[in-house]
Order: structure tokens, then C-alpha cells, then sequence
């Protein structure tokens, strides 16, 4: 049997992930679309094609940035999407996650799937040593996500991050690779 190349960067039994690409649009901003009352007040995807295109361009050419979609292995449907940001390299190596569910996947578990492949990678190839998740206190289900998949909480930074009109309070959670590794 011939052996095929992946189109996953790490693959679960459910869920792979990869990179945004541009073609991803129209699935992306359809599933945005859809999900605007899962994702309000906590999260504001591109629900347009223009911004989808710079919302994904910035993700695809920034160093300081990886973008990954969660992806059902069966059919390829875009579950959701994580996001590192502001990685940073040298004596740091961090970088801070955020991430969606589209909500034809909510609450079936593809994003925790997503996530550890995600956490995977960045402590692999990426060669990241911290991750972190910054969650505003109300966002239970976010929250969970970052308790299930082994982060900590560190602390709480009273408006923190501007959204949706107004600063907004955030818990800090984080992983490191040895917490990972241990746990």
C-alpha cells in the first residue's frame, strides 16, 4: 500500500490540524456566520470574505503568529480555529492562544482534541517552552477548555484586553512544556 501524505500537521482520531490558507474563506466566514451567537460577547471572527483575507493574511505571513484550524478528519468541515500569538523567541519562547468553535462542533470535543494537538506543536516544532490562554472570567466553557487540557491558572488582570466596546477583565492561565510533560 502506498503511503499518503497527511494534510494535517498532527493528527487525533477526530481532528487534525493546519495551517489558515487563503481558499479557506468561504468555509470560514459561512461557519463564523453561523456561529455569532455561540461566539457573542467573547469573540468576533471575520464574517466577510475581505476580512477573512486580512485576518488570515496576517496569520499566514506573520513570524510572530501561527494559525491553525481544527479539522473533523472525516470530511475535513473546519471545526474551529487556535491561534498562537505574540510568539516571542530568545529567552522567552511563549506565545498566547485564542481560539473558536463554530457551532455545528460545539460540545462534541474536537476542540479539546484540537487544542492538545495544537499544544503539541508548539512545543515541538514550534519549539515554544509556555503557552498561554487569557479568558475573561464569565467564559465558562473557554475556561474549561484551558482546565481540561492541563494550563493553570496564574491570575486575574482587571481590564486587560479591549473588546467589544470596553476593557474587559481576563484570567490568565498557562502551560509550560515541563507542566505538559509531567502531567
Amino acid at each position: 500500500m502506498p503511503h499518503t501524505v497527511s494534510r494535517f500537521l498532527a493528527e487525533g482520531p477526530r481532528v487534525g490540524i493546519r495551517h489558515f490558507t487563503y481558499g479557506d474563506g468561504p468555509e470560514f466566514t459561512t461557519r463564523a456566520r453561523e456561529s455569532k451567537d455561540l461566539h457573542h460577547p467573547w469573540l468576533f471572527p471575520p464574517l466577510t470574505d475581505a476580512a477573512y483575507a486580512a485576518y488570515a493574511g496576517v496569520l499566514i505571513e506573520d513570524p510572530t503568529r501561527a494559525g491553525f484550524l481544527v479539522c473533523e478528519r472525516d470530511g475535513g468541515d473546519i471545526a474551529g480555529f487556535i491561534n498562537v500569538n505574540n510568539i516571542v523567541e530568545g529567552g522567552f519562547q511563549c506565545g498566547a492562544l485564542g481560539y473558536g468553535a463554530f457551532a455545528h462542533a460545539a460540545g462534541r470535543g474536537l476542540m479539546r482534541e484540537g487544542l492538545d494537538l495544537v499544544i503539541g506543536y508548539a512545543f515541538g516544532p514550534l519549539r515554544l517552552h509556555r503557552l498561554e490562554i487569557n479568558v475573561q472570567p464569565g467564559n465558562a466553557a473557554s475556561i474549561a477548555l484551558a482546565r481540561g487540557a492541563g494550563f493553570r491558572l496564574e491570575g486575574f488582570s482587571p481590564k486587560m484586553i479591549f473588546i467589544d466596546g470596553g476593557w474587559r477583565d481576563h484570567e490568565r492561565w498557562a502551560i509550560t512544556a515541563e507542566t505538559r510533560a509531567s502531567g
